[in-house]
């Protein structure tokens, strides 16, 4: 899913932070045990999300799409010292892993998981946010971006997954791909959005970072 060359790829994961033995022992487990494994954040995105969270001094995070807990880790280890994270998954099967490498982290205190349909649990949840990072099913990306928006703190940032689907969305769109056809809407109705700056970056599959005025 990278859009960069392979050795682009490596250049850069050598010239950035570098994960612990934690993520590592993560990363490895989810490829051994977990389909789908590169639906993984990995390292140079971990960093990223560590850094946006640091750099926003983010006291409530969401995370729609905990798979294995590595982006969780990541933004939590960011976040304010007195920060909660909630994180979301619909696989109660993903569950057990992530709390298992929540406990290791140190933060199972600080992380609150929830397992079930994110639309109907991000309601339930009763704070604002300072941070969202979506990385879910694409075809709810507008639905959730609707969700948070409003409730999320001014100067806020929204940071969204795979926005640019392996360059998919500049492509001839097939007719049953509704992956694909959601990210459009999605990156479509956050350029609409007079309420926010935005800004699509290159980094791995493409990151949306939304910026509430």
């Amino acid at each position: 899913m990278n859009i960069l060359s392979n050795k682009l790829e490596d250049y850069i994961n050598k010239h950035s932070s570098s994960e612990d033995q934690l993520l590592y022992d993560l990363y490895r487990e989810t490829h051994l045990t977990i389909m789908h494994p590169r639906m993984l954040s990995g390292a140079t995105q971990g960093v990223f999300l560590q850094m946006m969270a640091g750099i926003s001094s983010a006291k409530n995070i969401l995370e729609i799409g905990t798979y294995t807990g590595y982006s969780a880790i990541c933004l939590a280890r960011g976040m304010n010292p007195k920060g909660i994270l909630h994180t979301i998954d619909i696989k109660e099967e993903l569950f057990d892993i992530a709390h298992k490498y929540f406990v290791k982290a140190g933060l199972d205190n600080r992380i609150k998981q929830h397992t079930g349909n994110a639309l109907e649990i991000i309601p339930q949840i009763g704070s604002d946010f300072d941070l969202v990072f979506i990385d879910a099913d694409k075809n709810n990306y507008s639905k959730y971006y609707h969700l948070v928006i409003n409730r999320m703190t001014r100067g806020g940032l929204i940071i969204a997954d795979n926005v640019l689907w392996g360059g998919k969305v500049i492509e001839e769109i097939q007719e049953n791909d509704n992956d694909t056809k959601g990210l459009i809407a999605f990156n479509k109705l956050v350029q609409e959005d007079n309420r926010v700056e935005n800004l699509i970056l290159p980094l791995r599959d493409g990151l949306m970072m939304v910026r509430k005025k």
